[in-house]
């Protein structure tokens, strides 16, 4: 990376080298793409965290059975909360399919109660208690009513990270190409160099410190701009996501990573780069 100053002297440093602006671009996708990911990993974990023991008890036109199937389930073993839920929420909830017609005072509503358990405690026994009184009541787990959420941010956690995958791999071979164009255009330096005795390790380290420092200034500038256009969207939505998840969507950890990405794919460059050029050094002589 640090060759001397004489060496560096022997590759001219031409200017409006594209190589920055496509290491930004990628830079650019992989860091909003990969804070996507971070954001949607955080937040499945507080949805499972948030209803690893919560349970649900569901009356059909519970009436006055609510409250006998809420003193069981106070008096089951294991069994930290019991939150009846007002019949105006579930009006509420039901307004976003049924509209005004949520409103009718002839509807049918269920009782609900939502129930919290100690962790270790058994959901059977619970059940069985419940159901000992009030037979016609459901107990359901809502782990399993939100499974089908829990596996699709799952899904798009893999997608994430799939694609930064992908852009680490077309970062590698854009710079594969890189570095063999910009071997083709200084052919006649490198013959040179090698008539008075440089190495192949030598005219390696002139080429991997300039797709190192491209790598940089393109992946610094694709990875500002990708933090400023989070920062406008946080700006825009983040009251309301940090109120769904009751926090910041991105941790300490996940900025840090953030932050790290650039020096990765900067040092995958260098990395490819002195791996291109000896290749291609070797198989000319």
């Amino acid at each position: 990376m640090f060759p001397p100053v004489p060496e560096r002297r022997l590759l001219p440093d031409t200017r409006g080298r594209p190589m920055p602006w496509v290491i930004g671009i990628m830079m650019f996708v992989t860091v909003v793409v990969a804070a996507a990911g971070l954001a949607i990993a955080n937040s499945a974990s507080v949805v499972r965290g948030g209803v690893e023991n919560r349970y649900s008890i569901q009356i059909p036109d519970g009436g006055e059975l609510a409250a006998t199937a809420a003193s069981a389930a106070r008096s089951a073993p294991g069994v930290t909360a019991v939150r009846p839920v007002p019949e105006a929420d579930v009006r509420k909830t039901l307004k976003s399919w049924l509209g005004d017609a949520a409103s009718n005072a002839d509807l049918p509503l269920p009782s609900l109660i939502d129930i919290d358990l100690a962790a270790g405690a058994d959901p059977a026994a619970v059940e069985q208690r419940v159901r000992s009184t009030v037979p016609q009541a459901r107990f359901t787990a809502y782990k399993e009513q939100l499974a089908p959420l829990a596996r699709s941010l799952t899904a798009l956690q893999w997608l994430a990270l799939g694609l930064v995958v992908l852009m680490a791999v077309a970062t590698a071979a854009s710079v594969v190409l890189a570095a063999r164009s910009a071997l083709e255009a200084n052919r006649t330096s490198i013959e040179i160099m090698h008539g008075v005795g440089a190495t192949d390790e030598q005219v390696a380290r002139l080429f991997q410190r300039r797709i190192a420092i491209d790598a940089f200034i393109g992946g610094a500038a694709g990875a500002g701009l990708a933090a400023l256009t989070l920062l406008l969207v946080a700006g825009v939505s983040g009251n309301i996501m940090g109120d769904l998840v009751g926090g910041s969507l991105i941790g300490p950890g996940g900025m840090l990573l953030l932050a790290l990405l650039p020096l990765a794919f900067t040092l995958l460059a260098t990395v490819v780069a002195r791996a291109a050029v000896l290749k291609a050094l070797r198989a000319a002589l």
